[in-house]
C-alpha cells in the first residue's frame, strides 16, 4: 500500500527537520486514536500538551511524529505543531486532483456529509475521502485534509463554527469546488446574536470556492436571499434546493411508505427516482442537497439514488436500536449528539410518525441560545404535542420553560442530569414503546443511549 506521508515529504510540507526515515499510513493528534503506522502530531492545547503522550503513541505503533521538542523517536521537528498541522492539510489539498465538496449548516451537516460521501462512492469510480465524526473545526478540518490520499477522486469536508470568521478560515483550507449549506437554525445564537448573523457566518463557506465553483443554497429558508447574496460574490454557478417547485433541485413527488420515503427529484436536465431509507421531511431536504452536489461534482446520479436508499442512521444522529424490555421490545431513536429548535422539531415529527403503544421523548436542554433560550425551549411544546408524546423526560435547567408549558398536558419529568434520565427510562420503558433521545451534546444523553442499549447503567 502506498504510504500516505513520508518523512521527507512531511518535512517539506511543514517546514520542519526530519529525524529518521519513516512512512506513515494515517494521521492522528489524539494519542488514544493512534494505530500502527500512524503519524502522531503532538499538539499543545489549553488543557494538556500532546508531547506528554509521544511515548504512548509509539507504544501503540506510531511510525513517526511531528513535535516541537526533540524526541528519541522518528520525528519531524517544527517550531509550532498546530501551524504544522495546518500546513500538512494545505499540502494534502494541493497534491490531489480530486473534486472537493464543503458542507456546513446549522442542522444536518454531518448526516449530509456522510450521505454525499456514500453517494459519490456508490458508483465505485475512484476513492472517496471524507472527514470523520464531527471533525469540523480549526483542528478537525486540517486533520481531515492531512488524512486525504493523493489519489482521492472526491473529498467531502464538514465545516462548523461557534463564531463569525471561523468558516471563512476553514473554507480557505478546503478550497471546495462545491460548497453546500444545509439549513439555517438558531444554533450558537448566543454567540452570533441573531439569525441573520448566523446566516452570514454560514455564508462564509463560499469564500473558499475554487474558480468555476458551485454554491448550493437552501431555497426553503427565510434567509435564502441573504445566502444567495454571499454565494453570487464567489460562485460561478448557484444552485438552490428545496421542496418548493421553484427550487433548481426539488422533490416533484414524495410518498411515505413502510420501508422508506419514495422521492422523485427534479434537477436541471435530469430526474431521479429513489427510495430514501432515512425517515423524516428533513431527510428529504438533505437528499435533495446531496443530489445537487453530486450533479455539480460530476458524479453518478443513479448511483447516488441507490446510496440514499441504503443509508443507515449514524450513532447520535438517527441510529435505531431495538431494546429488550419487560414484555418484549421497544424502539430507541438515537439523536443524542446535538440539538437546536429546528432539529428537535424535525426528529419529534419522526417520533410522531412511528407506530407505538406510547411515545417517550428524552430531551436535553439546548445550549448557546442566549436570550432566546426560554422561548425556544417552551416552543418545543407544540412539536411534542403534535407527535402525540405520552411521556417527556426533560434534562437540564434550561428545560424548565418547556416543563412548565407541558405541565398538565402529558406526563413530564424534569431532571437534573443524564444519569437521572437513564434511571427513569429504565423504570418507564415497556414493550412496543418508541423512545427518542435528543439534546445538546454537552448534556451527555449518549450516556442514556449507552445505558439502555447495554441493558444497564
Amino acid at each position: 500500500m502506498t504510504a500516505l506521508w513520508r518523512s521527507a515529504d512531511i518535512a517539506k510540507a511543514v517546514g520542519g527537520v526530519a529525524q529518521g526515515d519513516f512512512a506513515a499510513g494515517g494521521v492522528a493528534f489524539d494519542s488514544r486514536e493512534v494505530g500502527p503506522g500512524d503519524l502522531f502530531i503532538a499538539l499543545k492545547g489549553d488543557v494538556t500538551d500532546g508531547h506528554k503522550f509521544v511515548d504512548q503513541a509509539f507504544a501503540q505503533g506510531a511510525a513517526g511524529a511531528i513535535v516541537s521538542t526533540p524526541s528519541a523517536h522518528p520525528h519531524v521537528l517544527v517550531a509550532d505543531t498546530t501551524t504544522a498541522l495546518n500546513a500538512l492539510g494545505v499540502a494534502a489539498r494541493i497534491r490531489t486532483a480530486g473534486k472537493i465538496a464543503g458542507v456546513t449548516g446549522s442542522v444536518g451537516k454531518t448526516g449530509t456529509k456522510e450521505a454525499l460521501a456514500a453517494a459519490l462512492a456508490r458508483a465505485n469510480k475512484g476513492p472517496v475521502h471524507r472527514s470523520v465524526k464531527s471533525y469540523n473545526n480549526h483542528t478537525g478540518v486540517p486533520l481531515s485534509l492531512a488524512r486525504m490520499p493523493a489519489e482521492t477522486r472526491f473529498g467531502v469536508f464538514e465545516m462548523g463554527m461557534n463564531h463569525a470568521g471561523e468558516i471563512a478560515a476553514l473554507t480557505r483550507l478546503v478550497r471546495p469546488h462545491v460548497a453546500l449549506i444545509t439549513a439555517i437554525a438558531p444554533a450558537h445564537i448566543e454567540n452570533l446574536g441573531s439569525m441573520e448573523a448566523i446566516a452570514d457566518a454560514k455564508g462564509e463557506i463560499f469564500q473558499g470556492l475554487e474558480p468555476g465553483g458551485t454554491a448550493i443554497v437552501p431555497f426553503d429558508t427565510p434567509h435564502r436571499d441573504q445566502l444567495l447574496g454571499h454565494a453570487r460574490r464567489y460562485a460561478d454557478r448557484v444552485v438552490t434546493f428545496g421542496r418548493d417547485a421553484a427550487a433548481d433541485v426539488h422533490a416533484r413527488d414524495v410518498v411515505q411508505m413502510d420501508h422508506g420515503t419514495m422521492v422523485v427529484a427534479t434537477l436541471p436536465g435530469a430526474e431521479v427516482s429513489f427510495t430514501l431509507a432515512q425517515p423524516g421531511d428533513h431527510w428529504v431536504s438533505n437528499a435533495l442537497a446531496v443530489l445537487a452536489a453530486v450533479q455539480a461534482l460530476g458524479g453518478d446520479l443513479a448511483a447516488a439514488g441507490l446510496a440514499l436508499g441504503e443509508l443507515e442512521g449514524l450513532a447520535g444522529r438517527g441510529a435505531r436500536h431495538r431494546l429488550t424490555v419487560p414484555g418484549g421490545n421497544a424502539l430507541l431513536i438515537d439523536e443524542s449528539y446535538n440539538a437546536n429548535s429546528v432539529s428537535m422539531a424535525a426528529t419529534l415529527a419522526v417520533l410522531g410518525a412511528q407506530p407505538a403503544r406510547r411515545r417517550i421523548a428524552i430531551l436535553g436542554e439546548m445550549r448557546e441560545l442566549g436570550a432566546e433560550s426560554a422561548a425556544l425551549h417552551a416552543g418545543l411544546a407544540g412539536p411534542i404535542m403534535a407527535a402525540e408524546v405520552s411521556i417527556a423526560i426533560l434534562v437540564g435547567p434550561g428545560m424548565a420553560p418547556l416543563a412548565e408549558a407541558l405541565s398538565g398536558k402529558i406526563e413530564v419529568y424534569h431532571l437534573a442530569d443524564a444519569a437521572a434520565a437513564l434511571a427513569h427510562a429504565h423504570q418507564l420503558v415497556r414493550a412496543d414503546d418508541a423512545l427518542l433521545v435528543k439534546g445538546s451534546n454537552a448534556v451527555g444523553l449518549a450516556h442514556v443511549v449507552a445505558g439502555l442499549t447495554a441493558g444497564g447503567e
